[in-house]
């Protein structure tokens, strides 16, 4: 690790070893979706005004998530990681066995599950949305759908956790730190 001190605080920089991949948008993103989620499913009161405003902040976030896939830097392009079958079959064969690649940005399974778990916060923030509308006011089945929906970000968000510590033991590095810090061992 190569550390430059600039006024007293260590500013890390790039070097053959370690790389930068997590920009602060992509970890600003996650961790807020992880607080939020967090907050909605075990904290607060749904319906409640705390609820709503956490989901209103996760769908900003969202929104901001999606452009950046768009315009950000390189790990955070969609197009740098999205899962075509080109990329996810082979991946899927490796992984099938015991010698999927390690990657410096998402793999392909990886990336398939970001997208799932975006389609279903966007469609969770929605139908919370539409449940304060007086057309859908007091409607069960989309109280239901909204409640299914997120359970099944809790579902979902439990695979990827356990899927990065799976990857975290079978690649040697600490994915959760590195979403933490943005920073990743380089490819060797």
């Amino acid at each position: 690790m190569a550390a430059t001190r600039t006024g007293g605080s260590a500013a890390f920089v790039e070097t053959p070893a370690r790389v930068k991949v997590w920009d602060p948008v992509v970890r600003l993103f996650h961790w807020t979706v992880v607080v939020g989620c967090t907050l909605n499913l075990f904290v607060l009161e749904p319906g409640h005004r705390a609820h709503r405003y956490v989901g209103y902040t996760i769908l900003t976030v969202l929104a901001v998530r999606l452009v950046w896939g768009l315009i950000g830097t390189h790990y955070a392009r969609f197009a740098s990681f999205f899962p075509t079958p080109k990329r996810l079959l082979p991946y899927v064969q490796a992984l099938a066995k015991g010698r999927e690649p390690r990657m410096l940005g998402h793999n392909p399974l990886a990336a398939l599950m970001m997208f799932a778990l975006m389609a279903l916060l966007a469609a969770t923030a929605i139908t919370g949305w539409m449940t304060t509308l007086d057309a859908f006011w007091g409607l069960k089945w989309l109280e239901e759908l909204h409640g299914l929906l997120a359970n099944l970000i809790l579902v979902l968000a439990g695979l990827h956790a356990l899927a990065a510590i799976v990857e975290s033991w079978r690649h040697r590095e600490n994915l959760v730190w590195s979403m933490v810090t943005g920073w990743k061992r380089a490819v060797e």
